[in-house]
């Protein structure tokens, strides 16, 4: 009796240490998920096991790969599907897949005793060779019956289970259709063998015995078998791409404890703990160096090759490798806190998405069993009726024929398998997809809006010149440093890291508080201070001199952005910015251009600045001095023309824009708000990271087309044929066992396509 599935949170990776959660390969119930492992209770497939990162062996988790609803804490069947069941973790190891191991054992033994049923059968056929002239055909027949009790009572009995279950909650899938035929075919042969006599003399041999079909049943569940176990190793592969990712994370660390190296496990590891990196070493959580410097290989995160110089302050990242010197560093992020961890989860719920054409293809298998059982019993009807003799054997034998071929396995695995392997092949791309429908969307794109700062350019800018009219330009940048330590604005950090550069001494803020798209203020002492744009100052009555807008706008014809600072009564001057244009982005922008999607900048930069950054990137269309509810609305209006809008941006004021486009982009360099709030994650900040989440779409969803082509060709085609229609004029029939092998290579062909996703290049 099957257990009752336990939901738990969806779309979440197990903890280490806690509990694993499974789901469906076909996603019949969206990102639903559940505690054990079992078959899907909607199309019957065996659950898959949610991937988790963990450095030691949990309880292990089970979902159905079509019904990532359904978990299990144990190997079993989907209760939807009546799939088998798969881990939900990328275990690398062999051993660790239950369900494979399962499928083995039982297809061995179905080889086995099908060999000989399916011999006798055979050479039966033959008549130089038939066993008949040395034994009975009814003594071979119990014989049959005695070999065939193991491939339907052990081997294949699960298909049984599954086929019942699929009944008795009115959810009809591929084993229903697999359960009737087979049952069909070994109970007439069972009435037969006992029961000869009821059987009319037209269908039995020269012996008086009526034909057994125990050899087809035998042969079918066997193939079926074989068919489960190359899927249930064909998703193993889907999930290389998080395998890949959790490899990447270490084990241990070296942490000082009393001024000496102990070695400890990443669990042990607690926010503030010093650590020590050896040259070769991975780092262990995300944190920032405390001591030394060195060269990190963030080729993980960034793809690029080339080693990051890191000194004292620079952020790191848990699973990037030191390359040279030995440095302390102070664990700031650790667990499913640190960069990985999330990376890690947002691939496994992604995986696990369903993509809005799969909409249609549930509809269509809400109808098609229940259909083909229909096609069978009139496949039955019409050959007892009009077909040659011996017509209750021609119409047994067309129904079961019929029943087989149409299983759904490969039209309901089409879509999904294509979204895993697609989704994995991005993150190993530095593409980070939050769900397949953002994949859909991507491919209709008519409009890309682009935020400046740390999307078009690095996002790094550093201070290029400090002019002040009333006080100290140390005391100005002072002042504008104390501030902007307080926000994650990159053009803050560049002020505060000038300051610390020429070792000011930082002010206490009090009252600090962001003005989306223009600045930030705050309090030092009992006096009120700003720096932001010249919006800004407006906004609060404060009047701009004549000669610091001047010499303003000099800089920003150059390119430079400005901030100026200023308390409640005057402005003090500027702090010049500048921020130089990622390599390639002009190349990126022309190819998005190419492809008819339109491009257009906002930015809360001024017009002389938004104007030189445009013209050198070839950019036609932009608008500058840009609140983020000005970036808002200029979505919304394009959408309200039918446009389908894709964002990128890195910053908080880009976080409500992101949320409303049709697809948003991260800079993976940006701020968590922005992150959170994009649809597809760009590791690194690199925006050709936009071109190859394009160029993903395009293969994930002809991949797809590719999948839906064959499996709804193969049964357009199939069905008929098994029906007899090609017996009036060809005299060709369709063998039971051969429906077996083609709906059994239907679905692996089905899997093997997608699997090509993972050898394709995204450039």
């Amino acid at each position: 009796m099957e257990k009752e599935h336990k939901h738990s949170h969806k779309g979440n990776v197990p903890e280490s240490g806690s509990k694993d959660v499974y789901y469906c390969p076909m996603h019949c119930e969206g990102e639903k998920v559940y505690e054990e492992p079992g078959s899907c209770p909607v199309c019957g497939m065996d659950l898959l096991k949610v991937p988790a990162a963990r450095s030691k062996k949990t309880n292990e988790q089970y979902t159905c790969p079509m019904h990532p609803e359904i978990i299990r804490d144990e190997p079993g069947t989907c209760p939807i599907c009546g799939m088998n069941l798969v881990p939900m973790s990328p275990i690398l190891e062999e051993e660790d897949y239950p369900e494979i191991k399962s499928l083995t054992r039982k297809l061995i033994v179905a080889i086995i005793f099908t060999f000989p049923v399916f011999s006798i059968a055979m050479l039966h056929m033959i008549p130089s060779f038939s066993l008949s002239h040395w034994i009975s055909s009814y003594v071979l027949g119990w014989v049959q019956l005695i070999l065939s009790l193991p491939v339907v009572f052990y081997a294949g009995w699960m298909f049984y289970q599954r086929a019942w279950s699929s009944f008795v909650r009115r959810s009809l899938n591929m084993f229903s259709l697999i359960g009737v035929g087979t049952a069909a075919g070994f109970l007439f042969s069972l009435v037969a063998l006992i029961f000869p006599d009821i059987f009319p003399e037209s269908i039995k041999t020269e012996e008086g015995l009526p034909p057994l079909y125990f050899e087809s049943v035998d042969v079918i569940l066997t193939l079926v078998l074989l068919g489960q176990l190359l899927e249930a190793r064909a998703h193993r592969q889907t999930n290389s791409a998080i395998k890949k990712l959790i490899a990447l994370a270490p084990t241990s660390a070296i942490k000082i404890v009393n001024g000496k190296d102990k070695s400890i496990s990443i669990e042990e590891i607690m926010k503030g703990d010093i650590l020590r990196v050896r040259p070769g070493d991975k780092i262990p959580v995300d944190g920032v160096l405390k001591e030394g410097e060195a060269h990190v290989d963030e080729s993980m995160i960034s793809g690029e090759p080339i080693p990051v110089h890191k000194g004292e302050g620079d952020k790191l990242i848990g699973g990037t490798i030191n390359s040279t010197t030995s440095f302390l560093m102070e664990a700031q992020k650790i667990g499913k806190e640190t960069l990985l961890s999330q990376i890690i989860e947002m691939v496994n719920t992604a995986s696990r998405s369903r993509a809005p054409i799969q909409k249609l293809v549930d509809r269509i298998s809400a109808y098609f069993v229940p259909i083909v059982i229909v096609i069978a019993v009139l496949t039955f009807i019409i050959w007892y009726w009009v077909g040659p003799e011996p017509k209750l054997a021609h119409s047994f034998v067309n129904a079961i024929a019929v029943l087989i071929i149409a299983c759904p396995c490969a039209l309901g695995l089409a879509t999904p398998m294509s979204v895993m392997v697609g989704i994995g092949k991005g993150a190993t791309n530095g593409v980070l997809v939050k769900n397949a429908e953002s994949l859909e969307t991507l491919r209709k794109v008519d409009v890309l809006v682009i935020d400046k700062t740390g999307t078009i350019t690095v996002g790094k800018p550093s201070v290029n010149s400090i002019i002040s009219d009333q006080i100290e330009e140390d005391e100005m940048l002072r002042i504008a440093a104390s501030l902007n330590s307080s926000s994650e604005h990159p053009l803050g950090g560049a002020i505060v890291k000038k300051a610390e550069h020429k070792d000011l001494q930082l002010k206490k803020v009090s009252k600090f508080e962001t003005v989306p798209g223009k600045g930030i203020k705050g309090e030092i002492g009992h006096e009120v201070f700003f720096v932001g744009n010249q919006s800004l100052f407006k906004e609060f009555g404060i009047q701009l001199p004549d000669s610091i807008l001047i010499r303003s706008e000099k800089e920003q014809l150059k390119g430079q952005t400005i901030s100026y600072v200023g308390n409640e009564k005057s402005v003090f001057g500027f702090i010049s910015l500048g921020d130089e244009i990622k390599q390639g982005s002009a190349k990126v922008i022309q190819e998005i251009s190419s492809r008819g999607i339109k491009v257009m900048m906002l930015t809360g930069d001024n017009e002389k600045t938004a104007e030189a950054i445009a013209r050198q990137v070839g950019i036609s269309e932009y608008k500058a001095n840009c609140l983020p509810k000005d970036k808002l609305d200029i979505i919304d209006a394009l959408q309200s023309k039918g446009k389908i809008v894709a964002m990128a941006g890195d910053g908080i004021n880009d976080a409500p824009a992101l949320a409303i486009a049709n697809i948003s982009f991260a800079m993976g360099t940006g701020t968590d708000v922005a992150i959170e709030s994009a649809s597809i994650t760009l590791l690194g900040g690199d925006i050709g990271g936009i071109i190859r989440a394009i160029h993903l779409s395009d293969m994930v969803i002809r991949n797809i087309h590719q999948n839906l082509i064959f499996a709804f060709g193969y049964n357009v085609l199939g069905v008929p044929i098994a029906a007899g229609l090609l017996y009036p004029h060809f005299g060709i029939l369709l063998s039971p066992m051969i429906a077996a092998a083609a709906m059994s290579f239907s679905s692996v062909t089905v899997i093997g396509n997608s699997l090509r996703l993972r050898w394709k290049p995204l450039n």
